[in-house]
């Protein structure tokens, strides 16, 4: 560093010390733990003792600036011998023994999992503390010597590279960066390149609503300037009040996808779009009144009535219904500011979605206002109207066509509500597509959309996972979490027989379980057989069930006595059976289903190389794509007749032009991989053999809440986690093969290997919150990938 950085560096951390030490200008132990902001009070005590040079219980300026020097600015052996210091905790506030013997390195190791918020059993632990022991003790002595962790470390470059307290970022000071001027994002040739159907559409938006404008402007000319603004905004509003429903026109823009329009018109966006002339509305409503106020101010002056009998009464007769335009104009403005307000995004993530949907439905009497408000919107509204009324009208029939029935709930972890629907023959649908349900026992006349989870080729049932964010689906979860819910099957005695064969047949299976390196998932069957898996790691055997059901809840799901029957110890049948019902319901529940509807995912077979990116429950459309992917490819797979060997011949056709598929998926905590463990584990067995021109699918799990490879505080931990999922071919966290990296994923480095592998044009596809879409975009932008937002 340069002297002037140096002395910036010391300016920052000295304000930052007297913004925490208290009048006597010392840190102490608890003000440590709250600067530092760990979970575990382990390494905050362990870092204490290591910066309290003198021992004195407080730590001064001083010995901070010279720990921090060597943190920050010193070598690799430096921080080395730091990091094993704090694993050496036989003499705690000292310097230790000079070694690391295995319990010390399990008491390190187990204050690195409750700081990463990871949950292992204790046989875990230990089989992690033994990896990484056996693998650093070259010398077989019992322990863990400074060279001997250095050459362990060496192996790791990742680590290597950056090997600092993520924790302390409050005592680094902040990188002056260069500020060189950067072209704004929009005006750069690569975001006009993926973003042309919508650009050009908004342009053609905007010159039509121009055109709108100006010719009712002149055709008006001669009201006065008010009344011309009043006019011309009043043309403008004729128009986006009718465009605002063609936009959601959901069953002929589901046809259209199927279409060539599709590569001409942003049809993927028109939520967006919905948006977008919304707001327009009501900036056009905005002017068009204020324009009449203003003007009915000056014709009051020459006038016998008031500005408030022009706004309020039908005396001074403007209108062509009895004189009502001013007072149906009042009505309308606030029902629109209403409806805009209540369509906010605070209002619909904020757990009152029942809040928008109502509000909503006010569209109904705006229509009905405009047309007694304005003489001309009937001519813009009646084709659109018909179509609209059409499109209802079949959605009211399709859904309760066919009687439609809860057969199974699954809750799981996060609560989320897993249902299994009974699905009619007549219902056809695309991977990723979208219904909307409606359960008369939770709410009679709400209808909420929900992605599709299950593969177009699973025939008897329909998949929905629901993530309990609001009111309608807190209630969903509530209603089926009761012990005594109204939700019992009507079919009592059939169900009473089929669950004990059920249960029976599962017990079966567990009691055959004994290898403990049994894989997750077996490959018996061309269909994909799902299986139960518990948080702590353990892995019971299949469990065959009546409808697919892809995780079976959440850790309460199996009782720990599951361990016993993998070690060939028999739990009792009776434990096994209440554990299975708490989260694995029968029921006969009646629904309505409204659907399908496309989404922007229907592209991703015509796509050469996709790349799947679902945070948390987003994960949802591209389970039902994942199984119709591998159902394709199982029809595409080639077996050697005189081998076992097997392959997947890349033929590209109609049906899916896809050479390969990345996979990602986010998670903020372990809990939430089981939703679909189960299913990932069947699609990886597929997947056993090698393929010629490497593997088609491959996925890529990360962990949010974990501490990153080259944080000190999670080095050991990962480090074991690497060495454990090498010698037994799968990961303790998840129990997949795919190692599950630790932190967020760098998108930059993601996407440069993406196109490194030259697959084809890449599509990426992404289902997840708003914030995130905005950073993957920008690295789409700049890699020149097509972009495809699923709204969440």
């Amino acid at each position: 560093m340069s002297l002037d950085e140096d002395a910036r560096w010391l300016e920052w951390v000295t304000t930052q010390f007297e913004s925490i030490a208290g009048d006597d200008k010392e840190i102490d132990l608890e003000e440590f733990k709250t600067a530092l902001k760990v979970k575990e009070s382990f390494f905050a005590e362990r870092f204490f003792a290591l910066f309290d040079s003198d021992g004195s219980s407080s730590i001064s300026l001083d010995e901070l600036l010279k720990a921090l020097d060597l943190l920050i600015h010193g070598s690799e052996t430096d921080k080395l011998k730091f990091l094993f210091q704090v694993y050496d905790i036989q003499l705690f506030w000292f310097a230790g023994s000079g070694s690391i013997d295995p319990d010390e390195l399990r008491t390190v190791l187990k204050s690195c999992l409750r700081e990463s918020a990871i949950s292992l059993p204790e046989e875990k632990l230990d089989d992690l503390t033994l990896a990484l022991f056996e693998s650093a003790d070259k010398d077989n002595s019992g322990s863990i010597t400074f060279e001997e962790l250095k050459a362990e470390l060496e192996n790791f470059p990742e680590v290597m590279e950056n090997l600092t307290i993520s924790a302390a970022n409050w005592l680094k000071p902040p990188e002056l960066e260069q500020r060189r001027r950067q072209t704004p994002r929009y005006l750069t040739p690569a975001y006009w390149h993926n973003n042309s159907r919508k650009l050009l559409f908004l342009c053609a938006y905007s010159c039509l609503s121009l055109l709108l404008f100006t010719g009712a402007v002149l055709q008006n000319s001669q009201g006065g300037l008010w009344y011309m603004m009043a006019k011309g905004c009043g043309q403008c509003l004729n128009f986006n009040c009718t465009f605002v429903m063609v936009l959601m026109l959901r069953r002929c823009l589901t046809w259209l996808r199927a279409t060539w329009i599709v590569r001409i018109l942003p049809l993927d966006q028109n939520i967006l779009l919905h948006q977008i002339v919304g707001y327009a509305i009501l900036c056009y409503t905005m002017l068009h009144t204020t324009a009449h106020v203003i003007n009915f101010v000056h014709l009051s002056e020459q006038t016998d009535y008031s500005v408030w009998e022009y706004l309020l009464t039908t005396r001074p007769g403007i209108g062509w219904v009895k004189g009502a335009a001013s007072l149906t104009g009042v009505v309308l403005q606030a029902i629109i500011c209403l409806m805009v307000l209540c369509s906010s995004t605070f209002v619909r993530r904020s757990g009152h979605f029942e809040v928008f949907y109502w509000s909503h439905l006010s569209y109904v009497w705006v229509w009905s206002l405009l047309v007694v408000h304005c003489a001309n919107f009937w001519k813009w509204f009646v084709v659109p109207g018909l179509a609209f009324l059409l499109e209802k009208m079949v959605g009211i029939a399709v859904s309760h066509m066919g009687g439609l029935y809860i057969v199974e709930v699954n809750l799981l972890p996060s609560k989320v509500t897993h249902l299994v629907i009974k699905r009619p023959q007549f219902f056809h649908f695309k991977p990723g597509d979208y219904v909307y349900i409606n359960i008369p026992d939770i709410a009679k006349y709400e209808w909420h959309p929900f992605t599709i989870s299950s593969a177009p080729e699973q025939s008897d049932t329909l998949w929905l996972h629901i993530r309990s964010m609001g009111q309608w689906t807190n209630r969903l979860f509530e209603y089926f979490r009761q012990p005594d819910s109204q939700a019992v099957s009507p079919k009592r005695l059939a169900n009473s027989l089929r669950n004990p064969r059920q249960l029976m047949k599962t017990q079966d299976d567990l009691f055959r379980s004994t290898d403990c390196n049994r894989t997750l998932a077996s490959n018996e069957d061309d269909a994909i057989e799902l299986t139960m898996y518990r948080q702590n790691g353990s892995r019971p055997g299949p469990v065959p069930e009546p409808g697919p059901v892809p995780v079976q809840g959440p850790q309460e799901a199996l009782p720990d006595q599951l361990g016993q029957a993998e070690r060939g110890e028999g739990p009792p049948l009776r434990e096994i059976s209440a554990k299975l019902g708490e989260n694995l319901q029968f029921h006969n529940i009646k629904c309505y289903v409204d659907g399908p509807y496309g989404t922007p995912t229907r592209q991703i077979f015509a796509s050469e190389h996709a790349v799947l990116i679902g945070a948390g429950i987003g994960i949802t459309p591209f389970a039902s794509i994942l199984q119709s992917i591998m159902y394709r490819y199982r029809r595409r797979k080639q077996n050697c007749p005189n081998c076992n060997y097997s392959w997947c011949e890349n033929i590209k056709d109609s049906e899916m032009k896809l050479r390969k598929v990345d996979f990602i998926w986010i998670n903020r905590d372990q809990k939430s991989f089981e939703w679909f463990v189960s299913l990932l584990t069947k699609l990886e067995m597929d997947q056993a053999d090698e393929e010629p021109e490497g593997r088609f699918l491959e996925m890529h799990m990360y962990m949010t809440s974990a501490l990153s490879k080259n944080d000190m505080k999670a080095i050991g931990l990962q480090m074991a986690l690497d060495l454990l999922a090498k010698k037994e071919k799968r990961d303790s966290i998840t129990g997949l093969r795919t190692r599950t990296q630790p932190g967020r994923p760098e998108w930059s480095k993601v996407f440069q290997k993406v196109s490194e592998e030259k697959k084809g044009k890449v599509h990426v596809f992404y289902c997840g919150s708003p914030a995130l879409a905005k950073i993957i975009k920008a690295q789409c932008e700049h890699f020149g990938f097509h972009f495809y937002k699923e709204n969440f």
